[in-house]
């Protein structure tokens, strides 16, 4: 496949400050991209976003006002919106016993209720412009349940991995594909002191489960995560 995969492309990505969202921006712009970097962390996005070249947006998801402003300053910079990347999202490590009900209710609104209204926004825009593709940044526990992964982060994954799929068979006929992206265990800054030592994170691995084993080897990173994305974003595979 050639380079520069998503030339002339417009994308806009939600928690792109740091970490993963950071990450996808950065090859998205490598591919040749125009990338919007959205998120609520202004200081940090700003940064993120002038170290590839990318534009700065600030987004609270789980604002619709918030979308629908987003929306149009990428509408009136750029005229598209080809590639949505519903990447920010949250975890507050409380099991079902101990989850205080507006921790819950936090998590949905992040992990739920912001890429819900990012895609409801976003459908329209694709579609008149003939396609577009949607990436949502699930979770392997979007798919299986984990004992150390707690259930309310477990149950909003499973809720965006489902909500995925049923825009895809709605949307298909417009040309809009729809897909998720199921990352096991990685290593954000705001997480390496969980870790401690680094004989610790390898201790931690084993505990997180991934595709075809139930114990990956090592732990992810933003690096190893971010190229996922990029052939999922390109107009080369039709079926993705």
């Amino acid at each position: 496949m050639s380079a520069m995969r998503l030339s002339g492309k417009t994308a806009l990505i939600t928690g792109a400050a740091g970490g993963i969202g950071a990450e996808i921006a950065r090859r998205f712009r490598e591919e040749g991209a125009s990338v919007f970097v959205a998120d609520v962390n202004r200081v940090e996005g700003e940064k993120t976003a002038a170290s590839m070249g990318a534009v700065f947006i600030p987004l609270d998801i789980t604002s619709e006002e918030s979308w629908k402003a987003a929306l149009s300053a990428v509408l009136e910079r750029t005229g598209r919106l080809d590639v949505l990347v519903n990447n920010a999202g949250i975890n507050i490590r409380k099991n079902i016993e101990e989850m205080p009900v507006e921790s819950f209710d936090a998590m949905f609104a992040v992990n739920v209720r912001g890429p819900f209204l990012g895609i409801k926004h976003s459908l329209p825009i694709m579609r008149a412009a003939g396609g577009g593709v949607i990436l949502n940044m699930s979770s392997i526990c979007g798919l299986v349940g984990h004992k150390y992964t707690n259930e309310t982060y477990t149950a909003t994954k499973g809720a965006l991995t489902l909500l995925t799929k049923s825009v895809a068979v709605r949307y298909a006929k417009d040309n809009i594909r729809c897909n998720s992206v199921h990352p096991a265990r990685w290593k954000p800054p705001s997480c390496r002191p969980c870790s401690g030592t680094p004989s610790a994170g390898q201790s931690d691995s084993a505990k997180c489960p991934s595709e075809g084993s139930p114990a990956p080897p090592t732990s992810r990173t933003p690096w190893s995560t971010s190229p996922a994305t990029k052939p999922r974003s390109s107009t080369a595979p039709r079926f993705l």
